[in-house]
């Protein structure tokens, strides 16, 4: 159908993509803490909560795995005039998404899904919404906004969580404007009446939506999927459908009644199947916009997919995951990514959610020897996932001195992403002299569940602890291996006889 240097040219045009996203704006929010005893007023057990974290999920999800691939995206949407939707608002733009047209309602609430976790296990969840009708005031807006924010967009995602926002009035004109500019609009669809999304180009339910909306049971096999994709296309009015099948794959069944086109998922271990409709949504259209076909989407689509099952939690697909999957490079594949800083605390936000504690640590790590690995393999003994703060080579310079560092940020950061006990790198450090030059900014940003530092220290006497202790984190003291750094090799190199 394709090669893969055909499908990797498409992935290194992410960034002209241009996508606008309509849909329910929601606020992910996770407590976590610790349960150890019941309630004396009724028989449920108290969580003592001891950090809080908060993303943005529903069609917020998608603007975020739409940002990791590098797209340029655009928000439609309602949010509260409160608290949670400056979180989520800010969260948005820190990720680069345009938010001008997410319309504040003072009439109804932030939709939020507060759930309760401790360790990994969830004891509740809250939902905080109103799903009554938008007002004919905020309706009006919204539909300003949908017009304006779709000037130049390439792909239209109508992001449906039928919580009041996607009216059949919203949505018909949202297909309207569309049509009037020739720009696709792709739908994540709920409910059984997919004749709301009449005019779509492209429709991706996943098993258990389409099974509702044909009418049917249970679709256990391709025939099933086959039939029930028909029967929508008959009666809708909608251009394709690509369902999802989480580890089984996806379908592509299309009106022009060419043969429906079943994509395997590549075998892989399923740690989660939760946002991969998402993720396989964001390069789906990200694909589109920036000229492949709807084959070529849909197989790069499932590729993400497959990667996003074996994730832990939400966590977007990067660009770089998916160039290596289709080089097959097993050289490469096993390495950590080394992220941007936004990056990396959306990747540890989702291993937190899904219960998984987050260990940071931190150096120059210029020649690496047998104390830093073996410090890093004790951290990592100690979490779930080890993140190392890198300092980048100014920074190193203003610490180490002007011959420092011996081996550039890029090579530092991809023989430290080599080692099994590193889940991610990130750069940091400061690049003029006086300027703070500890990790504590980035600390504050990350918020770790455990900071490490190596060395004959006390919490008191270092910086970084004031900030981990704020938001509940923990300091752990790693022993240090005498004999071993940087420096002593330096020395035993340039004067072998006196070592």
């Amino acid at each position: 159908m394709h090669t893969p240097s055909d499908v990797m040219s498409v992935i290194k045009r992410f960034p002209h993509a241009r996508v606008m996203v309509v849909g329910d704006m929601m606020l992910d929010v996770y407590m976590y803490g610790t349960a150890s005893r019941l309630s004396p007023e009724a028989p449920v057990p108290v969580l003592h909560v001891t950090r809080e974290q908060a993303m943005p999920g529903g069609a917020g999800n998608v603007l975020i795995n739409l940002r990791t691939l590098g797209v340029d995206v655009c928000a439609v949407g309602v949010v509260g005039t409160d608290q949670p939707a400056d979180i989520f608002l800010k969260y948005c733009r820190d990720m680069g998404v345009e938010t001008q047209g997410i319309i504040a309602d003072p009439a109804r609430p932030t939709i939020q899904k507060i759930r309760h976790m401790a360790g990994q296990h969830q004891l509740l969840r809250s939902d905080i919404e109103d799903r009554t009708p938008l007002s004919e005031h905020i309706e009006d807006a919204l539909k300003a906004e949908i017009t304006r924010a779709m000037d130049g967009r390439q792909i239209v995602i109508i992001s449906d969580y039928a919580k009041g926002v996607l009216s059949a009035r919203i949505l018909a004109h949202v297909m309207a404007e569309a049509k009037a500019r020739s720009i696709r609009v792709l739908v994540d669809p709920k409910g059984k009446d997919f004749t709301r999304y009449r005019g779509a180009h492209v429709v991706t339910p996943n098993r258990t939506e389409l099974a509702l909306a044909a009418g049917a049971e249970t679709l256990s096999g391709d025939q099933d999927i086959e039939i029930a994709a028909q029967k929508i296309l008959g009666s809708c009015g909608i251009d394709h459908i690509l369902v999802t099948r989480s580890e089984d794959g996806v379908t592509l069944i299309q009106a022009n009644s060419q043969k429906p086109i079943h994509l395997r998922a590549k075998a892989r271990e399923v740690f989660d199947v939760s946002g991969a409709g998402d993720t396989v949504m964001s390069v789906l259209a990200a694909s589109l916009a920036v000229g492949a076909s709807l084959a070529q989407a849909s197989d790069l689509a499932n590729l993400a997919g497959g990667i996003a099952v074996g994730k832990i939690g939400t966590a977007p697909v990067r660009p770089d995951e998916l160039m290596q999957a289709l080089s097959g490079d097993t050289t490469i594949s096993h390495m950590a990514p080394v992220l941007s800083l936004d990056e990396m605390k959306a990747c540890i936000q989702s291993w937190q959610a899904s219960g998984l504690k987050v260990g940071f640590t931190n150096g120059c790590f210029d020649i690496l020897h047998y104390g830093h690995v073996t410090y890093l393999a004790q951290a990592r003994a100690q979490c779930d996932k080890l993140i190392v703060g890198l300092n980048h080579d100014i920074s190193v310079r203003l610490l180490k001195g002007t011959t420092r560092p011996v081996n550039d940020e890029q090579a530092r950061a991809r023989v430290i992403s080599a080692l099994a006990s590193v889940d991610g790198v990130v750069l940091f450090g400061a690049t003029t002299a006086g300027a703070d030059n500890t990790p504590c900014a980035l600390i504050d940003s990350l918020r770790p569940d455990l900071f490490f530092k190596g060395g004959d220290y006390t919490p008191d006497q270092l910086p970084e602890a004031k900030i981990v202790s704020q938001y509940g984190g923990q300091v752990c003291i790693m022993k240090m291996y005498e004999g071993y750094s940087t420096t002593a090799t330096l020395q035993k190199i340039n004067n072998p006889q006196a070592a």
